[in-house]
């Protein structure tokens, strides 16, 4: 579908994640329609195994804590509550006037739209379908605008097509590869990617309604280059076969509930190391740049950031491993997620590289992520 109306405006991000996005767009200037638009993540399979002896134990305890590694490719779906509004466009009247109802109603970018007339939206095609049924009259829409749930009213315009339209673009979904980083047997709960998904369009952080993750291989690579950054380019397997959900998408990666067909028992379990134990030198990342068998890759830990918080830029990594510079060029678009090992131990994973250094990024501790997976207390 052509964007055929002006757009007031659509933010981009400007910080890059690593996130591979198919997303449905839908203009509701229009009935119904899908744009497909590309953004960058990862997620990933797993490649060791785990044994755990107690689930939400405190950090202090994680001595007895190892858990299957990751370093495969996943495809992720994850669907957004209600839907998220990602740009305003103006709608030609009859009269031949340019007005942007959805503006004129305080409606802004980076907000979802989650009822309408007290009927809950879960798609695009609802918000849709509500517009069309009610003609013209007047909307009373829940909004959710930053933390806050607001109400909004707001009248359908009918235009110079004779369609009635509300100058919105709206975004129900989204779609990807990427990197799992663990998965803890005891509580079948899996992490991936390091850091959140976010839309391409806004930069907002994309609320959950559900989600599942599936099988994927990788099929071709780009290298990646000075203010160029590479991408891991792969297929979903099965779309048809679950192998777990999404229930949560934070500053840390997603989080779920997996079966255990997420195992690829490969190799030993393998402990965890808490933040204070990171430190500057030799590490590994295990990650896979084709088909689905993960191999593991020299790099450096060249900074140790000190966190009192979450966050998803702990430490600074360099990848030396020629293998790996050889066929990616550094780290790419895909690898989030991939599990970071130093001196036996899971420390964390990798979630964003350097526009302009392709062999620099960051990674998050897997202290962070196993607490907002809430195994660590």
């Amino acid at each position: 579908m052509k964007r055929k109306n002006k757009l007031h405006k659509i933010i981009k991000p400007t910080m890059l994640i690593f996130l591979f996005l198919v997303c449905s767009l839908i203009s509701t200037n229009l009935i119904s329609g899908k744009i497909e638009g590309k953004g960058y993540s990862f997620l990933d399979n797993v490649l060791g195994t785990k044994e755990v002896y107690a689930v939400n134990r405190r950090s202090d305890e994680k001595d007895k804590l190892k858990v299957y590694l990751g370093g495969s490719p996943l495809g992720i779906k994850l669907n957004t509550e209600g839907v998220l509004v990602v740009g305003l466009s103006d709608v030609k009247t009859e009269k031949g006037e340019d007005i942007s109802p959805g503006a004129m109603a305080g409606i802004e970018i980076g907000d979802s739209i989650i009822k309408v007339n007290n009927k809950e939206i879960l798609s695009a095609e609802d918000l849709s379908e509500m517009i069309n049924i009610n003609k013209g009259e007047k909307l009373n829409i829940l909004v959710r605008h930053k933390e806050e749930v607001q109400e909004r009213v707001l009248t359908p315009i009918k235009s110079s097509d004779n369609k009635f339209k509300i100058g919105l673009w709206v975004r129900d979904c989204t779609t990807g590869i990427g990197t799992l980083s663990f998965y803890e047997e005891t509580s079948n709960i899996y992490g991936a990617l390091g850091h959140a998904i976010t839309d391409v369009d806004t930069g907002n952080l994309m609320t959950v309604r559900d989600g599942k993750i599936v099988s994927s291989n990788i099929i071709s690579v780009k290298k990646g280059e000075k203010g160029n950054p590479g991408e891991l380019k792969g297929i979903f397997v099965d779309d048809t076969n679950k192998l777990g959900n999404i229930e949560s998408n934070n500053e840390c990666g997603i989080f779920g509930v997996a079966n255990e067909e997420i195992l690829n028992k490969i190799g030993e379990p393998i402990e965890i190391a808490l933040k204070d134990e990171v430190k500057v030198g030799k590490a590994e990342i295990v990650t896979t740049v084709d088909g689905k068998t993960p191999e593991r890759y020299e790099v450096m830990v060249e900074k140790v950031l000190r966190q009192d918080e979450s966050n998803s830029k702990s430490m600074v990594i360099k990848i030396v491993d020629e293998r790996l510079l050889n066929k990616t060029g550094g780290i790419v678009q895909g690898m989030s997620g991939s599990p970071i090992i130093q001196d036996g131990k899971l420390i964390g994973a990798v979630t964003h590289v350097l526009v302009n250094k392709p062999d620099v990024g960051y990674g998050v501790y897997i202290e962070w992520m196993l607490k907002e997976a809430e195994i660590l207390k």
